[in-house]
């Protein structure tokens, strides 16, 4: 699964998680439904996404899954063969003294 699809899966079931505590629980969990949204926008407008930066740096999408324009993408100027790990903002070349 492309790191785009995961992001859009998380965020679809925040938001329906969040409508659902917020009809049933409590009516300011519906706060968190905006803040979903308001990300949403962000990365939209920024091309940044935090959600994308976790899930490179938690390990749950690799670098190498070869999503085109994802995080696996060699950041502008790098050469071509060097790994790059995270997203826009937070590319970084592994050099082997990283151990990485």
């Amino acid at each position: 699964m492309s790191l785009h699809h995961k992001i859009r899966l998380i965020a679809g079931t925040f938001v329906l998680a969040s409508l659902a505590l917020g009809w049933w629980v409590h009516p300011a969990w519906l706060l968190f439904t905006a803040f979903v949204g308001v990300n949403l926008v962000q990365s939209a407008l920024s091309r940044w996404c935090l959600m994308e930066t976790i899930l490179v740096r938690a390990g749950i999408h690799r670098c190498d899954d070869g999503d085109p324009g994802g995080p696996g993408e060699p950041a502008p100027g790098a050469a071509a063969a060097a790994p790059v790990r995270g997203g826009p903002g937070v590319q970084r070349r592994l050099d082997a003294s990283s151990g990485a």
